[in-house]
C-alpha cells in the first residue's frame, strides 16, 4: 500500500504533497504486464494523478488524467479519488525503446510530445470540469506543472519517478508536488525554487531511503513546514458486475439483442483485468430491464 504526507509552509502559502507509489506501479505492471518503459510512464501518470486527487474535497469527487501525445504507447489514462486512491490504463502495455540521450529509460519516446494532456475534474455538479494543454515534453510531472499553471493558474513543482529492476520488477516510485498559494511572497518562491535546485532525483532520494515526510519537508526547506496529514494510498479499481451491466445496457436494445444472438459475452475491465461472464439469457433479461425503463 502506497503513502501521502501533506506538509505545509507555516505561513500556509505553500503546500507540498509527497507519494511513495512503489506497491501502486507494482500493482501496475502486475495487471498491465507492461514493459519498462510503460511501467514507468504509467506508473508516473498514476502518482501524478494521486497527487492530484488527493484532497479534492467532496467524498466522491473524482479527477481523470489523460495523456495522448502520438507515441507508440497510445492514450495514457488515470483516475483518481479524494483520497488518492487511483486506477490508470494504457493502449500499448509493451514497448521496446532503446535508452534515451541520458541512458535513461525513454518515458517521453513511448508517450510521444506531440499532443495533449486532458484533465477531467468530477466534482458532483451537472458537468465535470475539463482543462487540456498542449503537452511540452511527454515526461509526465513537466506536463502535470505546466497543465496547473496554464489551465488553472496554480504554480506548482511536480517530480515524479520510477525505478525498474533488469527483471523488471519495481524497484522504487515516488514523487511530489508543490502548489504555490496567490498570496505566497517573491522571497518563498525563490525559496522554493532554491531547494529544487539543490534536491536529488525523487527515485535517487528514495534509493538513499528517504520517505515521504522527509522529502515532503525537503521541497519545503525554508519555509518552517508542518506536516498536515499521512495518508494510506492504494492501486483500487472500482469496477463491478452492477457497473458492467449499465456499460451494456447502455449499448441499446439493439446491439444488446445482437450479443444475445452471439452466445457468451465476456467482457474485461482494462484497469484491473477482471472478467464479466454473461450467458444470452442474462443479456435478453438486461433487455428486459432497459425496455421497463
Amino acid at each position: 500500500m502506497g503513502r501521502i504526507v501533506r506538509a505545509i509552509s507555516k505561513d500556509a502559502s505553500v503546500v507540498c504533497s509527497a507519494i511513495d507509489g512503489k506497491d501502486i506501479v507494482e500493482e501496475i505492471e502486475r495487471v498491465h504486464q507492461s514493459s519498462a518503459v510503460i511501467t514507468a510512464a504509467l506508473g508516473r501518470l498514476a502518482m501524478g494523478t494521486s497527487l492530484l486527487g488527493f484532497g479534492m474535497k467532496g467524498e466522491d469527487d473524482r479527477v481523470t488524467v489523460k495523456l495522448d501525445g502520438g507515441g507508440p504507447a497510445g492514450q495514457l489514462l488515470a483516475v483518481a479519488d479524494s483520497y488518492g486512491n487511483v486506477k490508470a490504463d494504457v493502449m500499448q502495455p509493451v514497448v521496446e525503446l532503446p535508452p534515451n540521450a541520458i541512458g535513461k529509460l525513454d518515458v517521453a519516446g513511448a508517450v510521444g510530445t506531440d499532443g495533449t494532456i486532458t484533465v477531467i475534474k468530477d466534482l458532483g455538479l451537472k458537468e465535470p470540469y475539463v482543462g487540456q494543454v498542449p503537452l511540452v515534453s511527454g515526461e509526465i510531472a513537466e506536463d502535470i506543472t505546466s497543465y496547473l499553471a496554464q489551465s488553472e493558474q496554480v504554480p506548482s513543482v511536480c517530480a515524479l519517478g520510477v525505478l525498474v529492476n533488469a527483471d523488471l520488477s519495481v524497484k522504487n516510485a515516488g514523487g511530489f508536488l508543490i502548489q504555490v498559494l496567490p498570496f505566497a511572497s517573491d522571497e518563498i518562491i525563490t525559496q522554493i525554487e532554491k531547494n529544487i535546485t539543490v534536491m536529488q532525483s525523487v527515485t535517487k532520494l528514495m534509493e538513499d531511503g528517504k520517505t515521504c515526510e522527509e522529502i515532503a519537508l525537503m521541497a519545503l526547506d525554508g519555509l518552517e513546514p508542518n506536516v498536515l496529514d499521512d495518508f494510506k494510498v492504494d492501486y483500487v479499481c472500482d469496477c463491478s458486475r452492477e457497473r458492467t451491466e449499465k456499460v451494456l445496457i447502455s449499448l441499446g436494445r439493439e446491439e444488446l439483442e445482437k450479443i444475445a444472438a452471439e452466445g457468451d459475452v465476456d467482457i474485461k475491465c482494462h484497469f484491473c483485468g477482471k472478467h464479466y461472464n454473461f450467458t444470452p439469457d442474462e443479456v435478453r433479461k438486461l433487455i428486459e430491464e432497459s425496455t421497463q425503463e
